[in-house]
C-alpha cells in the first residue's frame, strides 16, 4: 500500500462523515505505528538473509575442507601385520582410495585389542622393527625400524621423526606409542631397493582400555612377564609426486625376547 492511501486510509478513519474536525493526533499516532511494523518486517528480512549466507558458508566449508580423520590408505601386513584404523582388530581399508578414513599410526592398535590386518602398502614400502633382548622389568627399550622401499618407484615425502611402536603377544595389544609426539619431520627420499632407519622405543608394560581414552598412559603400569613378545611398527607417509596422498606404511611382526 502507498504512503498517499495510507494518510488517506488514515484521515478517513479519524475524520467523521459531516466534515467535523478531524484529530491529526490520532492519525499521526496511527501513521507512526504502522511505520514500526513495517520497519520491523523489513528488519527480519534482513536477519533471515544474513543467517541464510551464514549457513551457506558453513556448509561450503565444510564441503570443500576434508575432515582430518579423512585421508587415503595403502599400508602392509596381513595377519603377521601390527595395525588399525582405532577399531578392534578389523581390516583396514585396502589401496590407496582418496576418502578412505582410518586412524593414524599410533591409534591402529589400542590397548587390549586384536592387532589390525592391513594390506601391503601399494608403493611397496615396508617397516622391519628390530629390538634386543632386555629385561622385562625395564623403563624403556630402545630399537631400530628400518623402511624399505621393495617397490619398483622412486618414493619421496615425509614422515613423523619416528613410528608407532606396538607390543603384542599371540595377536592381542598389550603397549603402544602414545603422549606428546616431537614435532619433527623425516624426509624419504628412497629408490628401489634403498631404505632408511629411525630410533624407536616400546616400554614392556601392559595397558588398558582407559589409557586409550586419556591423554597419556597412566604411570606406574605393569610390566609384562618374562617371555617371547612381538613388535610392530607403523608410520604415516605423506608423498610426493602427482598426487599428494597420506598413505600408512606397516610391517611384519618381529620378535623380541624379554628376561
Amino acid at each position: 500500500m502507498s504512503a498517499e492511501s495510507d494518510l488517506k486510509g488514515l484521515f478517513e478513519a479519524a475524520g467523521t462523515p459531516s466534515g467535523q474536525r478531524i484529530d491529526t493526533g490520532l492519525v499521526i499516532r496511527r501513521s507512526s505505528r504502522r511505520r514500526r511494523v513495517q520497519q520491523l518486517v523489513i528488519g527480519g528480512a534482513t536477519t533471515l538473509a544474513v543467517a541464510g549466507i551464514g549457513v551457506a558458508s558453513v556448509a561450503g566449508l565444510r564441503a570443500i575442507i576434508p575432515s582430518a580423520s579423512t585421508m587415503s590408505t595403502g599400508s602392509s601386513t596381513s595377519d603377521s601385520g601390527s595395525t588399525d584404523s582405532g577399531l578392534r582388530g578389523p581390516d583396514v581399508a585396502k589401496g590407496s582410495e582418496p576418502g578412505i578414513t582410518r586412524a593414524p599410526a599410533e591409534k591402529l592398535n589400542l590397548c587390549g585389542g586384536e592387532l589390525a590386518r592391513v594390506a601391503p602398502n601399494a608403493a611397496g614400502l615396508v617397516l622391519t622393527a628390530n629390538f634386543p633382548t632386555a629385561p622385562a622389568a625395564s623403563e624403556a627399550i630402545e630399537g631400530t625400524v628400518t623402511l624399505t622401499n621393495t617397490g619398483s618407484t622412486h618414493v619421496r615425502g615425509t614422515t613423523a621423526a619416528a613410528p608407532a611402536i606396538t607390543l603384542s603377544k599371540d595377536g592381542v595389544t598389550l603397549w603402544h606409542s602414545n603422549g606428546p609426539m616431537i614435532a619433527m619431520a623425516a624426509v624419504v627420499d628412497l629408490a628401489p631397493g634403498a631404505s632408511m632407519t629411525y630410533q624407536a622405543t616400546l616400554v614392556p608394560v601392559v595397558c588398558g582400555v582407559e589409557d586409550d581414552s586419556a591423554a597419556s598412559f597412566r604411570s606406574a603400569l605393569p610390566h609384562v612377564a618374562p617371555g617371547v613378545y612381538q613388535v610392530s611398527a607403523a608410520i604415516d607417509l605423506v608423498s610426493e609426486g602427482d598426487t599428494v596422498t597420506n598413505d600408512l606404511v606397516t610391517g611384519p611382526l618381529a620378535p623380541i625376547v624379554l628376561n
